[in-house]
């Protein structure tokens, strides 16, 4: 990574690439996570690698129900332990969420990993090894902690897959996706999606977490408001055909 210098012109995309490839070689990536890598920076390409205006009002959005929510989780795969560990640290901190290591290709030792990982980046307690829980899927991201995910009221779910999106949804919870592909069954399931990168919208809530920190109940009930998930996957699609239209 040290090769790659800031000044070229994809340079944060090519150090999530590496960021990935670290990961695996740390065994807390899985090698598929390589593949859905690069789906995700394809839709970033249609994008035109920015946070759109529709994406950005659903990060303030998805902050305001974290900040309103009595039991949030922000749950942890291996891509994400790899590309933003830091970040989910400092957003659980901020939002006073729990952080929950939650995989589809699931081994004891790939989750003790991924919470040493998350350990060493400033974790205080990371929930995941227990998987004392069942969300009724027949995989293994039905293993959940009983405390964790499967008792939260709000769950932040970034590249996620779509069963479980689904399935928690059913189970009554506020589910915050981030996903980059707007026609996904992710995208299309969640209670809202933002449509971003996942390095920039957790940087953005981070932001929007700490100006919205001091507002009141009432306050943060407005922000969060009524939405139309359905409005912000078009508007997300208006934004990729019109870059794509402009090339």
């Amino acid at each position: 990574m040290t090769g790659i210098p800031q000044t070229h012109p994809r340079y944060h995309s090519l150090i999530a690439r590496e960021n990935i490839v670290e990961g695996v070689n740390k065994g807390i990536t899985s090698m598929q996570g390589l593949v859905a890598q690069g789906r995700g920076e394809c839709f970033d390409y249609l994008l035109g690698e920015r946070t759109v205006p529709s994406a950005l009002l659903a990060e303030k959005i998805a902050s305001a129900l974290l900040l309103l929510a009595d039991r949030p989780v922000i749950s942890v795969n291996g891509n994400t332990s790899a590309l933003v560990p830091e970040k989910m640290v400092e957003l659980a901190s901020v939002t006073g969420a729990s952080l929950e290591v939650n995989l589809f290709h699931r081994t004891e030792e790939r989750v003790s990993r991924i919470i040493s990982h998350l350990e060493s980046f400033g974790a205080t307690r990371v929930l995941g090894a227990r998987g004392d829980g069942r969300l009724g899927l027949e995989h293994a991201r039905a293993i959940v902690d009983q405390e964790g995910i499967y008792s939260a009221d709000v769950v932040l779910v970034p590249l996620e897959d779509g069963d479980r999106c689904q399935k928690l949804v059913e189970m009554g919870k506020t589910v915050i996706a981030i996903d980059l592909n707007p026609f996904s069954r992710t995208s299309k399931t969640a209670t809202l999606t933002i449509v971003d990168n996942v390095n920039r919208a957790m940087a953005n809530m981070i932001s929007y977490s700490r100006q919205l920190g001091n507002c009141s109940h009432g306050e943060l009930e407005e922000i969060a408001g009524d939405f139309d998930n359905a409005t912000f996957l078009r508007e997300a699609v208006g934004e990729l055909m019109e870059n794509l239209k402009n090339q």
